[in-house]
């Protein structure tokens, strides 16, 4: 706590607690004042006395104050676009998605290309929907419906014609298209191959471009997160590269969040890049938004049997596959890599969900560990759906930091039906394992991977206290509960955790003095509550330097 300094009064004060300050002791105050942006005063009735007679004052009136959130893997401009584009996100049924595809091609008759997605897996059998349904309703253009965890798409004959893809076409060295019992493709494009099609997409405009990042900007700021890490910056599949938004964005004043972009590793090339990154880095680093860090892909995911394990995948009859998935870096190349571009001062942030994956981005970060030494570079691990237990301590003696995406860790149809299977029991139980990374001593910081699922945190946030998800019915088995962790562990990871993944944590993060006045105001106070009456909790205002960025109704 602090007493209240004496260069006159504040522009802000909130008062009437309780304030969440997230600092290192966990501490509670009823009383923050901003002056100029920065916190200078946190505490209780004495930092009333900052008031004065231009002072902004809010009544927090019993509802909690936190750190603003901090979104560790996100993908706000993509999101945005598809928002506008054809949205299948917010549904789970087959026909829904082909009555809503059949509606936008109709209202969008000169659009050339029907595109959009946010469609998931467990709406269709074996998680592969066909080319066949989609030109029952789109006979005439060609098709291409990325899937909501964007490792595959769902396209039409149109499409696959437009490629130039038929039975004769081999798969990718990254990538799979599904084929039908005479080696026909069905509609189904897994990981590389989506590119086969994606990159006959037209690309939005500029001010499509601009549009879509500013209204995803204000989805995230409505759900309180005041700063992000952009998880793809550059051009991968079917996503455009963010930058050029982001850069309009800056000169034109209009974002308000802090954002740091994660510079795309392009898998097909190898150290010659380096080069690149490093003037990208430099072109790209100013105000709000700085690129120092490098997102490289191990793997896929475990839905389509893409993620990288380190003992086969099973079958639908409990066999063992001939699959253990992709590493799409080969490991030993991976370690050069990581090794070189942490001698650079980049921070690497990878995608590792397997866990063959896990242990070859742990082992490339032992090896720059091991070649320059202790840098404070802050490497990062996304997802970790499988890490094996003998790689949980590797994080805390490497530095690495656990960047968790705590909504998936519930049962949902696509994990019991195209996960749990074909993983087996043991290896099922490593799934998202929280406390054991927290019991381990790693750093936690967390992400949505939005548009994936929601960029919701107290969603998020729910499922990591209660390992339920908010939509399941009462009385639902928790998804291997012993992996919980307590609301104040996953408040800390989705504030001052993700500000330190994201470099932030000197200026954000806690709510102490010195800090900007990045603040989010809750509808209520989720720690005097039941946890599992957490995602019942609603964002109110958020603040970025202390000026209002969202105020709810």
């Amino acid at each position: 706590m602090s007493h209240p300094p004496a260069q006159g009064p504040a522009d802000l004060v909130l008062t009437g607690g309780p304030v969440h300050t997230v600092d290192p002791a966990r501490s509670r105050a009823t009383s923050v004042a901003v002056r100029g942006g920065r916190i200078v005063a946190v505490g209780h009735d004495e930092v009333r006395e900052l008031t004065g007679p231009r002072t902004e004052v809010v009544d927090l009136a019993g509802k909690l104050l936190l750190p603003g959130f901090q979104d560790a893997h996100v993908h706000p401009m993509g999101a945005g676009l598809e928002l506008g584009l054809c949205h299948l996100a917010d549904t789970v049924d087959a026909g829904e998605y082909l009555r809503r595809i059949g509606v936008y091609a109709k209202e969008h008759p000169d659009v050339e290309w029907i595109t959009g997605g946010g469609w998931s897996l467990e709406a269709f059998p074996g998680g592969s929907p066909t080319a066949a349904a989609l030109d029952a309703v789109v006979p005439d253009r060609p098709v291409f419906l990325p899937n909501r965890d964007h490792h595959g798409a769902w396209v039409n004959s149109r499409a696959l014609e437009r490629a130039g893809i038929d039975a004769r076409t081999p798969d990718p060295v990254d990538g799979r298209i599904e084929r039908d019992a005479a080696g026909n493709p069905t509609g189904m494009l897994q990981e590389g191959a989506v590119h086969l099609v994606g990159k006959l997409v037209p690309d939005p405009t500029p001010e499509e471009q601009l549009a879509g990042l500013l209204r995803a900007q204000a989805v995230l700021h409505s759900r309180g997160v005041t700063a992000w890490q952009d998880a793809i910056v550059g051009t991968y599949a079917n996503l455009t590269d963010p930058a050029p938004a982001y850069l309009t964005a800056l000169d034109r004043g209009l974002l308000t969040a802090r954002v740091v972009g994660a510079l795309w590793w392009d898998r097909e090339r190898g150290a010659e890049q380096i080069g690149e990154l490093l003037a990208r880095r430099e072109e790209l680093s100013r105000d709000r938004f700085r690129a120092g860090t490098v997102k490289i892909m191990q793997d896929g995911i475990a839905e389509n049997h893409t993620a990288a394990m380190l003992s086969p995948y099973l079958t639908g009859c409990g066999c063992t596959s001939d699959n253990s998935g992709i590493s799409f870096v080969e490991p030993g190349e991976l370690r050069k890599y990581v090794t070189e571009l942490d001698a650079h001062g980049f921070q690497v942030h990878f995608h590792a969900l397997g866990d063959r994956a896990v242990r070859e981005a742990l082992d490339a970060v032992e090896s720059a560990r091991t070649v320059n030494g202790r840098r404070d570079t802050r490497h990062h691990l996304a997802h970790l759906q499988v890490v094996h237990p003998d790689d949980l301590p590797r994080f805390r003696a490497l530095g690495a930091s656990a960047n968790l995406q705590m909504l998936w860790a519930a049962h949902e149809p696509q994990m019991d039906e195209l996960t749990l299977p074909f993983l087996g029991a043991e290896r099922g139980a490593w799934q998202y394992p929280f406390g054991d990374l927290l019991r381990a001593g790693a750093t936690l910081a967390a992400g949505s991977d939005w548009p994936v699922s929601s960029p919701d945190p107290l969603q998020a946030i729910h499922v990591a206290v209660n390992r339920v998800s908010p939509e399941a019915p009462g009385g639902a088995p928790a998804f291997f509960p012993e992996q919980r962790i307590d609301l104040g562990t996953a408040v800390a990871a989705y504030t001052a955790g993700s500000a330190y993944v994201n470099q932030l944590d000197a200026t954000t993060g806690s709510i102490t003095v010195g800090k900007a006045a990045d603040l989010v105001v809750l509808d209520r106070d989720p720690f005097a509550g039941p946890p599992e009456e957490i995602a019942a909790t609603r964002v109110l205002e958020t603040f970025v330097d202390g000026r209002r960025v969202h105020t709810g109704t």
